[in-house]
């Protein structure tokens, strides 16, 4: 999957401003030692070094990195992966923010977080959870079907647990569950081609391979049936629902 980092950056901004509220969360101090995990381009990793730590920020896109290198030369920026990071009892804390998602072996991801963090270290971190973009994934799936492509919809892109199965997971690793919370955040699209441009970033795993034609087709059937439920007062709307987890190493 290759990330359009411009169009991350204009149009999908509001991925890094709820990440804001994350960061308030992990309440960085100076001079600690942060692993921010799925920095993106870079903007919250530059808030948690503004606040006086350390941070070391990962992705799997080299996209990413090398716009986030290009926005903030002074952060150290490196490709990695959530499910093989290399580190070992190195930070005080793991951040990570809209990416634990699209990992799809999120039971080696739990495993390399825990083993990142010194002990009593802290894994804060918001991401898809149970029922998000239910809508927008219904409709999907369904007009790829309908356009021939049975298939590309059976595809697994995502990872949205519920609040008790990721909290499960944590306790199993090791972690001490301090903070869980799965809630609804409705999420407003820039423009009137905003879901349009939502499955153009995110859907791509659905719709790299298939010509634009089809894409096309695709595109106007989704809008068709998630209208009555994703598009209000003139603007389109993401149907987020979020989990947001603070754990502590025990």
């Amino acid at each position: 999957m290759k990330w359009n980092t411009n169009l991350y950056d204009q149009e999908h901004d509001f991925v890094s401003k709820y990440g804001e509220d994350v960061i308030a969360l992990l309440a960085p101090q100076k001079d600690e030692y942060i692993l921010d995990l799925g920095c993106g381009t870079g903007d919250l990793a530059a808030i948690i070094s503004n606040k006086g730590a350390t941070v070391i920020g990962v992705d799997n896109s080299p996209e990413m990195i090398a716009s986030a290198k290009n926005k903030y030369p002074a952060i150290r920026f490196e490709i990695g992966s959530a499910d093989d990071l290399g580190y070992a009892t190195a930070f005080d804390a793991v951040f990570s923010n809209a990416t634990l998602h699209w990992v799809l072996e999120y039971e080696k991801a739990i495993q390399c977080i825990y083993h990142s963090l010194k002990p009593g270290g802290r894994f804060v971190a918001e991401f898809g959870g149970k029922g998000n973009v239910a809508h927008i994934i219904r409709a999907l799936q369904s007009a790829l079907v309908g356009n021939g492509y049975a298939a590309l919809a059976a595809k697994k892109v995502w990872y949205f647990p519920a609040l008790s199965e990721y909290s499960s997971l944590l306790e199993k690793q090791g972690f001490r569950v301090v903070f869980a919370t799965h809630f609804d955040r409705s999420t407003l699209l820039k423009g009137a081609t905003g879901i349009r441009n939502w499955l153009h970033m995110f859907g791509q795993p659905y719709l790299q391979t298939l010509p634009a034609a089809a894409i096309d087709a695709v595109l106007n059937t989704v809008e068709e049936q998630i209208r009555p439920t994703n598009f209000r007062n003139g603007s389109w709307y993401a149907d987020y629902v979020r989990l947001r987890i603070v754990a502590i190493k025990q």
